[in-house]
């Protein structure tokens, strides 16, 4: 498996994972707010599992790219901070496919 078929799976799940992270803060919301507790006990266990699953393909495609260990970190935290595995979403697309064409 290259670089560029390690790619897809993570920014399909990159951005799965961003999702479902928004859905599960506004989940949080209803709960503490609104007393609301249904919508968390649903999205909670998805996301968590759908995350572990980012995990993986982040992990895949950092030994594929040969990042350095604090970059795969960082990229490895992504998903658990809204909104920022879109942002870091694009950055590895970016930084792969440079290094990519560069190859």
């Amino acid at each position: 498996m290259t670089v560029q078929s390690a790619l897809k799976p993570f920014r399909v799940l990159a951005y799965i994972v961003g999702v479902m992270l928004l859905l599960l803060v506004a989940g949080m919301v209803l709960k503490y707010a609104f007393a609301v507790p249904g919508p968390v006990s649903i999205i909670s266990p998805i996301h968590g599992f759908l995350y572990a699953v980012y995990l993986l393909a982040a992990l895949n495609l950092g030994l594929k790219a040969r990042w350095t260990w604090p970059y795969t970190l960082g990229v490895l935290l992504a998903g658990t901070i809204p909104f920022l595995s879109f942002v870091i979403e694009r950055k590895v697309t970016r930084r792969v496919q440079g290094q990519v064409a560069a190859a």
